[in-house]
């Protein structure tokens, strides 16, 4: 080929592959737009020279990091860094970066009322994704700064060594027969799923009917789910009122002595992911949410006994009603809800 034609060709193949390549763009806006076929090829490009992804979560380490472990083997090049805390330090951190115009997040992976809350300082990024439209409505915002990945649903654990199966309150009320008297326990900060029990009873039948329960019996208040869901495992606590569902699935696969049920439908609260406006690796960003979303990210969450959000995933609960808890009034009525959860419960702190 003469030298013109090799020219030529040179710069046809460029003309190719240059609008390709600048449509997908380097800020995080214009990578989470970027919606044309070759998505997944184009941000996993991006994603290899960048070659690092930080995410704050307040998953449990063993779960969030086999998530991360697929994608890792899925998408080689790319080193993905955790930083795990409470979901209110997950805030809290992220807030703080974000005012001091510096921030290490790329991704932050925690509650909804966490994630909402980050919508509402501007610090994450409207998204699209070929994967929202197989989503539970729920689970995706109509802002789009953060989507739901999988939910906390909570339920009612039992000691099945200590509680028979057939003694299992079939409505709130049942826990008022002293039976139960120094057998109940409650996480120390589930406000939400009062307010999801106030929507499903009516708040002032809900107020007295826990005011009842605890009168009567008396509560132990435990700080942490996991904990928690320990303690029925042990016996301490035979029946706990609110346990993620997954947690004590996983120990009933492990053989522990528990198992759950739900009086009435089970509260359910969006756990999600989110893009930072600012993230430092937005591609890698961008193509974690996707690979989280997907069918493949999600059956990594169900394998672990989470409630996925993908409607292609099957799970225990999927024909289980649930009322799910709007994290936005949950949020604006925050303090109202802390304190009468606080009233009812937390005075019986052990």
């Amino acid at each position: 080929m003469k030298p013109r034609a090799i020219l030529a060709a040179a710069l046809a193949a460029a003309a190719f592959a240059l609008p390709a390549r600048a449509q997908v763009g380097n800020t995080v806006a214009e990578v989470a737009g970027y919606m044309k076929p070759d998505r997944e090829q184009q941000l996993y490009a991006g994603a290899k020279k960048e070659g690092a992804l930080t995410i704050y979560t307040s998953a449990q380490v063993k779960d969030m990091g086999a998530v991360v472990a697929e994608f890792e083997k899925k998408y080689p090049g790319i080193k993905v860094d955790i930083w795990r805390s409470s979901s209110e330090k997950v805030l809290q951190r992220a807030v703080q970066e974000a005012r001091a115009g510096h921030s290490a997040m790329d991704l932050a992976e925690t509650n909804g009322p966490e994630l909402e809350g980050m919508h509402r300082e501007k610090i994450v990024q409207a998204m699209s994704s070929p994967y929202l439209k197989d989503l539970i409505p729920e689970a995706v915002l109509p802002h789009k700064e953060w989507t739901g990945t999988r939910l906390n649903v909570f339920v009612q654990a039992y000691n099945t060594s200590a509680v028979k199966k057939e003694d299992l309150p079939k409505k709130w009320e049942d826990l008022t027969d002293p039976k139960w008297k120094g057998k109940l326990g409650i996480e120390q900060e589930d406000s939400d799923w009062l307010a999801g029990e106030a929507q499903v009873l009516g708040e002032q039948h809900a107020i007295k009917v826990f005011r009842d329960i605890v009168d009567t019996n008396g509560i132990s208040v435990r700080k942490g789910h996991t904990l928690l869901t320990q303690l029925v495992v042990s016996g301490e606590i035979p029946l706990a009122l609110t346990v993620y569902n997954y947690k004590a699935e996983q120990f009933k696969n492990q053989g522990a002595p528990i198992d759950w049920f739900s009086i009435g439908p089970a509260i359910a609260r969006p756990n999600g992911i989110a893009v930072a406006r600012k993230a430092p690796h937005p591609h890698a960003a961008v193509l974690f949410y996707d690979f989280e979303l997907s069918p493949a990210g999600q059956k990594i969450l169900a394998k672990r006994d989470f409630v996925p959000t993908n409607r292609t995933v099957e799970t225990p609960l999927s024909k289980i009603p649930m009322k799910f808890v709007d994290v936005r009034v949950q949020l604006d009525q925050y303090e109202k809800w802390v304190k009468l959860y606080s009233e009812l419960f937390a005075g019986k702190k052990k």
